[in-house]
């Protein structure tokens, strides 16, 4: 039996082989079958609550920041299409890197437009879930960027801000800068996000 955020039970007794031993849960992970359907809904319904307890066990184990990136994947596919991992999560601060490979690069051989926008969203949303209080949503209303310089070699979208301190209804405004692997800013983003109860 594997435990969820919401302390509800997932039991998983037949034989897909697609077990994964996960330390962190002190369990298996099971990572291409469809309990992971249950699981994603179970951290989805526990709001911030289960993002923060995923994180915190997951980031201090070996491999624990690319399974907890890989996750993020799964709730969000769009957002896991290119692959980027959160390497630092905390109230207030998220930061996200991005390999440069074929796959996000446009016909100039750098990193496209779009892919730096999923990489500055990511690192927007996870920052702010995980700032958030109990009981508190968080939904963004508007994104916009600015792209300073062509973006080759590892990416890095840093989001850091005041954390929220109540899940009253209000509006957000978070700066994603998007640095390169010389720590030359190429682009800046600015993620407008609705904050309110559950």
């Amino acid at each position: 039996m594997t435990r969820f955020p919401d302390n509800r039970r997932m039991k998983h007794d037949h034989d897909c082989g697609t077990h994964t031993p996960c330390p962190a849960w002190g369990a298996t992970l099971f990572v291409k079958c469809s309990g992971v359907e249950m699981a994603m809904k179970s951290l989805v319904d526990a709001g911030p609550d289960g993002l923060r307890m995923l994180w915190d066990r997951l980031s201090r184990v070996p491999g624990g920041k690319k399974a907890f990136s890989a996750i993020l994947g799964r709730m969000a596919p769009y957002t896991g299409t290119v692959g980027a991992e959160v390497v630092e999560l905390r109230r207030g601060f998220g930061r996200v890197e991005l390999r440069d490979r074929r796959a996000v690069r446009n016909h100039l051989g750098s990193v496209h437009a779009i892919a730096l926008m999923n990489l500055a969203e990511m690192a927007s949303g996870v920052a702010m879930i995980y700032s958030l209080p109990s009981n508190t949503r968080g939904i963004i209303k508007g994104l916009s960027m600015s792209y300073l310089k062509k973006a080759r070699g590892t990416l890095t979208a840093t989001a850091a801000f005041e954390p929220i301190a109540t899940n009253e209804k209000q509006d957000v405004t978070l700066t994603v800068q998007v640095t390169d692997a010389q720590g030359e800013i190429v682009a800046t983003a600015t993620a407008d996000w609705r904050i309110g109860p559950m």
